[in-house]
């Protein structure tokens, strides 16, 4: 049962072919949701360190990263930040931010968002590469997918109709959270020691922050949400531990 869920987990979050049957409970997948966090992060560490330790290229080390970070995770976070921000920008009412989120077209609201949200992750890449806090990179990609299922678990579903998320969040409970966070934790402390602690506290509150948006302008939560809430997550982890990497 834990490899099924485990196997879901990869393969909701990111394109990496791993073998074997998934659970049929699917929302169990969000216990290993901060592990496959991990995954990725670790693959973007380890071509960061190649092009800025072994090639003295903070750049291209940032453009690598992000460029393996996209390409992981098939820019699905990516697009559900652009349809929050276009849903929220657009519509005056639920109803109708709801109904411009399913709109498969980008408007300039979500276009600028992902321009700024890829611009965000290069700048801390190229400033993390510098500095040389190669384990720092982690944080972000960890943390953020273990606010997204304290996104999933806090609100209902917000489409009656349903949607592609809709089985992780009918079936998600307060213990897909609660153990996602160990993980997580266990994951940050080990690796970044109190850094690592810091780093979650920060996400816990973005994603607080998020919920509370979510609940008030879409009266509950969607697979472009959770995205929403993990890339945001992620930019203002980045934006911040970049900031202070000079100085620790």
């Amino acid at each position: 049962m834990i490899l099924k869920s485990l196997i879901t987990a990869i393969r909701s979050l990111t394109i990496l072919p791993v073998p074997g049957r998934e659970t049929e409970r699917i929302a169990d997948a969000m216990y290993f949701f901060p592990l496959v966090g991990f995954i990725i992060g670790g693959i973007i560490q380890f071509v960061v360190w190649v092009f800025a330790g072994l090639f003295g290229w903070p750049a291209g080390a940032a453009f690598a990263g992000v460029a393996v970070l996209v390409w992981l995770t098939r820019a699905l976070h990516l697009d559900g930040l652009g349809d929050a921000v276009d849903a929220f920008f657009g519509g005056a009412t639920r109803e109708r931010r709801l109904e411009i989120m399913k709109d498969p077209h980008i408007g300039a609201f979500g276009a600028a968002a992902i321009g700024l949200a890829l611009l965000c992750k290069f700048a801390a890449l190229e400033r993390l590469g510098f500095s040389g806090h190669w384990n720092w990179i982690i944080l972000p990609v960890v943390l953020s997918r273990t606010v997204m299922v304290l996104a999933a678990v806090s609100l209902p579903y917000a489409r009656l109709e349903g949607g592609k998320a809709r089985p992780f969040v009918a079936e998600a409970k307060s213990v897909h959270f609660w153990l996602a966070l160990v993980l997580a934790l266990l994951i940050c402390t080990l690796y970044c020691g109190k850094i690592g602690l810091v780093a979650a506290a920060i996400a816990l509150t973005i994603g607080l922050i998020s919920i509370r948006w979510m609940k008030h302008a879409f009266g509950g939560v969607t697979g472009d949400l959770i995205g929403f809430t993990g890339e945001t997550t992620e930019c203002v982890l980045y934006f911040i531990l970049a900031l202070f990497s000079v100085y620790v």
